[in-house]
């Protein structure tokens, strides 16, 4: 079974606070977490997508205060909203009787925006552990591995599949889930799941980068402010990943438009119905996915405490990714397919701007070697590793 850093972050999180939210896309292994660390603490785990278990709670506040000593956890909260209330009467009412840390494990498939209007009423009682798909570092590295991955995508289904295509199938079955299922739980808005799929296949198609709206809108034959509003309902449920601008004092004119990308890249290839790798590296998404795909992998293993963006100005100036974990600086990051990468001169110009502590080139072998300028070519793994030591260091600190 593969270990998740996440199960770390959720068991330090229960030793210091009262409620934990453990929020993720559906799939990519809440509930499979959940049952080890319920394996482990005799925890009462309920789903509350089952009638059964939810019944149970027709009268939450005593059920719950029943097992006040015991750790209770609440899978697919979005279904009983209401119940946020009640957990902070009762946390407040332990709090009182020496009961402070460890009461409840909520999972949700959405992000904690979307569940706002019910779970504002636990601010400073909840700590947040955000759960994405299967990374470089959970999986086991070398560059086989890693490449699989980034074909397959992180969700643990399709990643550990018997071959290609059954992952393939299966990742398709997600996506319909998703646009039959999950958007109309969560209230999306009205649309029919064949336009929503040719939304999403259209946004993979310009993965990683700047989003059009309008050109967007009349693609689809539906309303710009349509457009906008389905972007926030994918980011919503962990979909889809805005990259803003990095923002330096440097006083230059920076391209303001965000990127937009989805985050698992499997999705991405299953919308554009790559089977294999050999499809993937033959096709125009190839660049742009594995530059997303190295993106969503940095910001899994980076520090909570992180800032980051893209990088570019007018004049061409361009870095594809910033990220400053304090007090460490900045770090410039360039993505390449390449294992003999080749800098540009727009990263240079970029980093006279940035003023980086350190300077990376992400590439697709196992080999770390130095470039001019002091840039360093590393794969994916290690500079995972470096961010993932910085929170490491915070934490000890």
């Amino acid at each position: 079974m593969l270990t998740r850093r996440a199960h770390r972050d959720v068991l330090r999180a229960l030793r210091r606070q009262s409620a934990v939210a453990l929020l993720g896309p559906r799939q990519c292994g809440k509930t499979t977490l959940a049952h080890q660390i319920a394996r482990a603490s005799d925890a009462l785990y309920l789903d509350l997508a089952d009638p059964g278990d939810l019944a149970r709670l027709a009268d939450a506040r005593a059920f719950l205060r029943r097992h006040r000593q015991r750790l209770v956890i609440l899978d697919e909260v979005h279904h009983a909203p209401e119940i946020f209330a009640t957990l902070r009467g009762l946390i407040d009412e332990g709090r009182r009787q020496g009961i402070r840390t460890g009461r409840f494990l909520v999972l949700g498939s959405a992000s904690f925006r979307l569940l706002r209007q019910s779970a504002e009423t636990l601010t400073g009682r909840v700590a947040v552990v955000p759960l994405g798909p299967l990374d470089a570092l959970e999986v086991g590295t070398g560059a086989e591995t890693t490449e699989r991955l980034w074909l397959r995508g992180g969700f643990p289904d399709a990643f550990l599949a018997r071959n290609d295509r059954d992952s393939l199938d299966l990742r398709r079955d997600m996506l319909a889930m998703i646009l039959g299922r999950d958007l109309p739980e969560f209230g999306a808005i009205r649309l029919p799941i064949e336009t929503l799929r040719r939304f999403l296949t259209m946004l993979a198609h310009q993965q990683g980068g700047p989003v059009n709206r309008a050109a967007l809108a009349a693609g689809l034959g539906i309303r710009e402010a349509t457009v906008s509003r389905a972007l926030d309902r994918f980011d919503d449920l962990l979909l889809v990943r805005r990259i803003e601008p990095w923002t330096t004092n440097v006083g230059k004119r920076l391209r303001k438009a965000p990127r937009i990308l989805l985050r698992d890249s499997g999705l991405v290839h299953a919308l554009l119905n790559l089977r294999s790798l050999d499809d993937l590296l033959g096709h125009p998404v190839c660049g742009p996915s594995w530059e997303a795909f190295v993106i969503e992998n940095l910001l899994a293993a980076a520090p909570p405490v992180a800032t980051w963006g893209a990088y570019r100005t007018l004049r061409g100036a361009e870095c594809d990714f910033v990220i400053e974990v304090p007090p460490h600086g900045a770090w410039a990051i360039e993505v390449s397919r390449s294992t003999a990468p080749r800098l540009a001169r727009g990263f240079h110009h970029a980093c006279e701007d940035i003023r980086p502590a350190r300077r990376f080139v992400v590439h697709p072998g196992e080999d770390r070697f130095d470039l001019a300028s002091g840039v360093e070519a590393i794969p994916l793994p290690d500079l995972m590793r470096e961010l993932a030591a910085l929170d490491r260091e915070g934490s000890a600190g």
